[in-house]
């Protein structure tokens, strides 16, 4: 060992312990290695050894199929979105004319008199 270097060890319990920590956000590996004086090195090693989301062999792939995927999907559901849209002012346009028609056969206008009574 160099001058003055103490060896610390850290129990399996403790090394669980920080590792569940990290991985629910209490702690940050800087933390750790501020608080506990072990190097980013030791605590990666914890967290491939005993953590399920930073093993070494967990990869996340993000694929462009599945990106191309999700926006075919998203355009999918716009065309839908405006279609039901294009549905509503087509009704409110037939209303229109039912309310404008009817104006016309009573010689009253309807739209006025009902603004009237709300």
């Amino acid at each position: 060992m160099k001058n003055g270097t103490v060896r610390r060890t850290f129990s399996q319990e403790v090394k669980l312990d920080l590792v569940r920590k990290i991985e629910q956000g209490d702690l940050r590996v800087l933390d750790v290695v501020g608080t506990y004086g072990v190097s980013k090195t030791a605590v990666y090693k914890w967290l491939r050894k005993y953590s399920d989301l930073y093993k070494k062999e967990t990869r996340v792939v993000v694929e462009h199929k599945s990106i191309s995927k999700k926006n075919r999907e998203l355009q999918d559901h716009i065309k839908k979105l405006e279609q039901a849209l294009g549905q509503k002012q087509m009704r409110i346009d037939y209303l229109e004319k039912i309310v404008e028609f009817a104006s016309e056969r009573s010689g009253e206008d309807i739209e006025k008199k009902n603004k009237r009574l709300s």
